[in-house]
């Protein structure tokens, strides 16, 4: 039985098997690229939803699976050295459990968490209809 958090989410983006679905499409339209390469078309626009990414920096947002989402970014910081930083955002009964380095663990709440609701939505839909082509609402295929 759905928590009352699943419910909230399913409401705010949808249903998580809708990503799923979404990832592979049926028929594979876009079979002539590869999982990974599809993951990398997604991870481009997921990284574009917070704003431009800063000169010298990499950055990547993406959907893993139907319960993990990935934010990672490299840059190279004043005294020369490459910087990493990875978060994954673990989808859970009792909440979005955000994993960091470090062996730090949080539950989202207040703002964070409507940010992410928020950064789960735009990427759905632009991917959607980006990357897949699909109306982001019925799945059906865009003219």
């Amino acid at each position: 039985m759905p928590t009352i958090f699943q419910k909230a989410l399913n409401l705010l983006i949808g249903d998580p098997a809708d990503f799923e679905l979404m990832r592979v499409p049926k028929g594979r339209p876009l079979k002539h690229l590869t999982e990974r390469e599809l993951l990398r078309l997604e991870s481009e626009i997921g990284s574009q939803l917070f704003g431009p990414v800063p000169r010298g920096r990499r950055r990547e947002f993406f959907c893993l699976d139907e319960n993990a989402w990935i934010w990672h970014e490299e840059w190279i910081d004043e005294h020369r050295k490459l910087k990493v930083s990875t978060i994954r955002y673990e989808i859970q009964d009792k909440g979005v459990l955000k994993v960091q380095e470090g062996a730090r663990y949080s539950y989202l709440d207040g703002e964070e968490l409507r940010n992410f609701v928020l950064a789960v939505r735009m990427y759905h839909e632009r991917v959607a209809r980006e990357v897949y082509h699909r109306d982001p609402e019925t799945g059906q295929k865009l003219v």
